[in-house]
């Protein structure tokens, strides 16, 4: 019998308002909070303990698929509990586990304190918006809140495609499929690829990853489709590149062309520690207009990031910067943490 009840224990994660659990042999099980880690009041658990926790919850199928990679991923629900996105991976040949909290109740855009023009972007019929940003910076809660806004509003066919599927949406106005790689779809290529037959109005894809799921985004954003993806990337301009790179160089003027005529907005996030507790999200956000559209296409992306300085009067357009130094005006955040999170540290001085 292990020593720890696992259920119990994610239970009280949730009530801490944790967004993770880590549990690692040789370890006592720790929560993150607030952004950062924090051992829980228990004893330190062996490679078993961890196994025969991390085994109850799981199909034999999905033992199986573990021992033959040593890598596994899933959405787990309990019911009365909540939703988890679980990683299951191998350390000096004993199982660890990370488990992220997936809350059921899918926050608005307001709850989140999101700026305006998320409101306005998602009303567009078609055209891709990008939600960037590092590991648990919060790319899923945003992306999350505004297919919630679509769906009080509006009647659309919403396709997402996951790994594993993270937050499930209720059928208000809007009829969701939400696809799962591995469980209901080979991959996210192949999703996309039918994903045109299943007569979508939005298309959401988990990660864009490889050159394959990108060019199914892209093409998927021009023939009449609002497409969101995410991508780890920490700037707007960087996130162009990085779709540019994956592709050979004859390619290229091609898929710079297809960025500058459906890209709709990057958002670029990173959740930074509030005074008094909580985080914040400060969003670096590039809305496309003709300016940016024609560096896109001249590969200029090095001269974006000026045009997003210009302060674009009503485009909702802010660099990573102007969010920060607008947090240190409001006391959100300390002086040291916008220095720590500044994507350029030396132009926080000038403004402040």
């Amino acid at each position: 019998m292990a020593a720890f009840d696992i259920k119990k224990l994610l239970q009280s994660v949730v009530t801490y308002g944790a967004s993770d659990l880590h549990l690692v042999s040789r370890s006592e099980p720790q929560i993150r909070l607030s952004g950062t880690l924090k051992p829980v009041n228990l004893p330190i658990m062996t490679g078993e303990d961890i196994e025969e926790m991390c085994y109850s919850l799981i199909t034999e199928k999905q033992k199986q698929q573990f021992e033959e990679d040593n890598e596994l991923d899933y959405a787990l629900l309990l019911p009365g509990i909540g939703r988890f996105r679980a990683n299951y991976y191998r350390t000096l040949g004993d199982i660890a586990a990370a488990f992220r909290i997936i809350p059921i109740d899918i926050p608005s855009l307001d709850d989140l304190g999101s700026p305006l023009v998320y409101k306005s972007m998602i009303k567009r019929e078609k055209g891709l918006i990008l939600v960037t940003g590092p590991t648990g910076s919060g790319k899923s809660t945003t992306l999350a809140a505004m297919i919630n806004e679509i769906n009080i509003t509006e009647h659309k066919h919403i396709i997402t495609v996951e790994d594993p599927v993270e937050f499930i949406h209720q059928n208000k106005k809007s009829v969701f499929s939400h696809r799962g790689v591995g469980d209901d779809t080979k991959s996210f290529a192949a999703a996309l690829k039918f994903a045109m037959r299943q007569d979508p109005d939005i298309i959401l894809i988990g990660e864009m990853r490889d050159r394959e799921t990108i060019e199914s985004g892209l093409t998927a954003a021009e023939t009449g489709h609002l497409v969101f993806g995410t991508l780890h990337t920490s700037s707007a301009p960087g996130t162009i590149n990085r779709i540019v790179d994956v592709f050979s160089g004859e390619e290229q003027p091609q898929i710079r062309a297809m960025i500058a005529s459906s890209l709709v907005a990057v958002i670029s996030q990173a959740l930074l520690p509030k005074i008094g507790g909580g985080r914040v999200a400060a969003a670096e956000i590039l809305v496309t207009n003709n300016a940016i559209s024609n560096l896109i296409r001249e590969d200029k992306v090095h001269q974006i990031y000026s045009q997003m300085q210009l302060g674009q009067g009503d485009s909702g357009m802010q660099t990573q910067t102007q969010a920060l130094v607008k947090f240190l005006k409001e006391k959100k955040i300390t002086r040291d943490i916008a220095l720590q999170y500044a994507n350029k540290p030396a132009e926080l001085p000038k403004n402040i």
